[in-house]
C-alpha cells in the first residue's frame, strides 16, 4: 500500500497521475452568457493546478442547455465555441495537473423558476418539504427522450476530448438524472429502464460504454457514484458494489464513491436515514469495502481537511482522495501540506436547523469564495452565511433572468 498521498499512480489505461490528491467537483454557476467557460473560471483552475493536485474535476458541464442545475452553468453541445473550451483545459493542465470534465444532466434537480426541461425516469416530484415548490415536477421520459439523453452525453464527451480535456466523469450520483433511474426511491417505471437494478442502471452502461467506444482507452473515463442514497429504501451499499462490477466491465477507470442527494445531502455530512458518517472522509467505509472487490481505481470525497485523513485513506487502499470544499478556501492545500503536513484546512460550518438552507448557504459560500479566487482575490476568512445566501440567491435571479432570455425564450 503507499505511505503518501504525493506518490504517483498509474491508472488501468496506462495514465499516470503525479500524485493522488484530486481536486473534485464543485459547482460554481461561472458561465458566461453563452454558457462557455470565460476569463474568470480559467483562472480559477488555474490557481487550483498550481496548488499541486495531480488532477481537477471540473464543476457540473451540462449535456443540454435547456436541462441545467444552475443559470450560471457551462453547457457543452455539439455546436458549442471550442476555443473557450480549449483555453479552460489549457490553464487546468498547468503544472502537469490532468483534467477530468465532469458531465451531467440534472433530471428533475431543476429550478421551477429557470424553465427548460425537467425529466425524470419517473413523474415523481422532489420531497423537501416546505421547499419542494421551488422544483419542477418532472414528466416521465419516453424511449426517445432517453436515446437523446444517451446521445448528448457521448457528444459532450468527444467535444470534451477534442478541447483537450484528459477524461470525463460522468456524474450518476447526488440525485442527479442517472442517480435517478439508479434509486428504485425515484424510478419507478416498468419497462427495460425501470424494475431490478440490472434495469435501472441500463441508462448507465449504456452512457459509458458508448463514450468508450467513441473516444478510446486512452481517454479516461471516471463515474461519479453514490455509495448510497441515505435515504430509506434507495441505492444502497449492495447495489453500489454490482454497479461498480458493471462499470468494470464497461471499461470505466476510475469510479468516485461519493452520496446522498438534494432530499439528504450526504455529501455535505448530513443524512435523512439516520445513519451517522465520519466526520472526515466521510464515505470511506463503503469505498473501502468496494475497493477490496475491483480492479477499477476507486475514489472517495467528502470533509477531507487533514493529510493525515488523506494518507489514511490511501493507506487504506483506496486510490485517490477528492478534496472539494477545502479547496475553496485554500486553493494551494497540497502545496501547503508538502511544508506543513499538520495544516487543517477550516470550512465555516452552517448549523442551521433547516437542513435545505443550511446545505444552500454552505454551497453559496463555498462560490463566493470561487469568484474571489477566480478573479485573483483572496477568500474571505469568516464569511456569512446569512449574507452569502442573500447575495448567492440574487445573483441566481439576475443569471435566471439572462438564463431564460437568451436560452429558453431564445
Amino acid at each position: 500500500m503507499p505511505s503518501s498521498v504525493f506518490e504517483p499512480l498509474e491508472l488501468t489505461n496506462g495514465k499516470t497521475l503525479k500524485n493522488r490528491l484530486v481536486k473534485a467537483a464543485m459547482e460554481e454557476g461561472m458561465a458566461d452568457a453563452q454558457q462557455r467557460p470565460g476569463h474568470e473560471l480559467c483562472g480559477l483552475y488555474q490557481r487550483w493546478a498550481e496548488g499541486g493536485v495531480g488532477v481537477i474535476i471540473t464543476g457540473n458541464v451540462m449535456v443540454d442547455s435547456l436541462a441545467m442545475t444552475g443559470p450560471g452553468g457551462v453547457a457543452l453541445q455539439a455546436d458549442a465555441d471550442m476555443e473557450a473550451f480549449k483555453r479552460w483545459a489549457a490553464a487546468a493542465k498547468t503544472n502537469n495537473t490532468q483534467v477530468w470534465m465532469q458531465i451531467n444532466h440534472p433530471g428533475r434537480q431543476v429550478y421551477k423558476s429557470m424553465g427548460g426541461k425537467a425529466l425524470a425516469p419517473s413523474a415523481v416530484a422532489l420531497d423537501l418539504g416546505k421547499h419542494s415548490d421551488k422544483f419542477a415536477t418532472p414528466k416521465a421520459m419516453t424511449e426517445a427522450e432517453i436515446e437523446d439523453v444517451i446521445e448528448r452525453f457521448v457528444t459532450t464527451a468527444s467535444q470534451a476530448q477534442k478541447a483537450g480535456f484528459d477524461g470525463v466523469q460522468v456524474h450518476a450520483a447526488h440525485g442527479y438524472l442517472l442517480a435517478q433511474f439508479l434509486s428504485p426511491l425515484s424510478n419507478q417505471r416498468h419497462d427495460q429502464w425501470g424494475g431490478a437494478l440490472e434495469n435501472r442502471s441500463r441508462l448507465l452502461l449504456e452512457i459509458v460504454q458508448r463514450i468508450h467506444q467513441q473516444c478510446g482507452e486512452g481517454f479516461t473515463l471516471s463515474v461519479k457514484l453514490n455509495s448510497a442514497d441515505f435515504q430509506r429504501g434507495g441505492f444502497d451499499i449492495g447495489d453500489a458494489e454490482q454497479v461498480v462490477a458493471q462499470l468494470e466491465g464497461a471499461g470505466v477507470h476510475v469510479v468516485e464513491l461519493s452520496g446522498g442527494s438534494y432530499e439528504s445531502p450526504a455529501m455535505q455530512g448530513r443524512t435523512a436515514d439516520g445513519r451517522t458518517l465520519d466526520r472526515e472522509a466521510y464515505f470511506l467505509e463503503f469505498a473501502e469495502r468496494i475497493s477490496s472487490k475491483t480492479k477499477v481505481t476507486i475514489m472517495t470525497t467528502g470533509g477531507v481537511r487533514r493529510l493525515a485523513t488523506a494518507n489514511r485513506v490511501v493507506a487504506n487502499g483506496v486510490e485517490l482522495v477528492g478534496i472539494a470544499s477545502a479547496m475553496s478556501f485554500k486553493h494551494d492545500l497540497p502545496n501547503i501540506w508538502q511544508t506543513q503536513p499538520d495544516y487543517v484546512a477550516v470550512i465555516p460550518p452552517v448549523n442551521w436547523k433547516d437542513k435545505t438552507m443550511a446545505a444552500m448557504a454552505t454551497m453559496s459560500i463555498i462560490r463566493r469564495q470561487l469568484v474571489r479566487l477566480g478573479r485573483g482575490k483572496a477568500v474571505q476568512k469568516k464569511p456569512s452565511p446569512a449574507f452569502a445566501l442573500i447575495a448567492d440567491l440574487l445573483s441566481k435571479a439576475k443569471l435566471t433572468r439572462r438564463y431564460r432570455k437568451l436560452v429558453v425564450e431564445g
